[in-house]
């Protein structure tokens, strides 16, 4: 199954708010996406203090990423990317 990193922006929000997003993307996720599986996320905030997010996903699609994510809400994505390859710092040879 394909992998991909969404960027999302939230805008500026509260822990508590960046919470209730992630409860329910979890919820949509369980009840109404079996299909794509939420691996984890890395939350930044930028200079301003708008938070971003940087999510990784199993999918069978960029549709069915962006359609779970419309109905999620709280947030525009911004981007999606295909992982097209993963590196460590133990598989660089010097």
């Amino acid at each position: 199954m394909p992998r991909y990193v969404i960027e999302r922006d939230f805008g500026k929000v509260t822990e508590d708010e960046m919470q209730e997003v992630a409860a329910r993307s979890k919820v949509t996720g369980s009840e109404h996406f079996s299909d794509i599986t939420w691996e984890h996320s890395h939350v930044c905030s930028d200079d301003g203090g708008a938070i971003k997010s940087f999510c990784v996903y199993s999918a069978p699609s960029t549709g069915r990423l962006q359609e779970h994510a419309d109905q999620v809400g709280g947030h525009v994505v911004t981007r999606i990317y295909e992982i097209v390859g993963d590196i460590t710092p133990e598989d660089v040879k010097v």
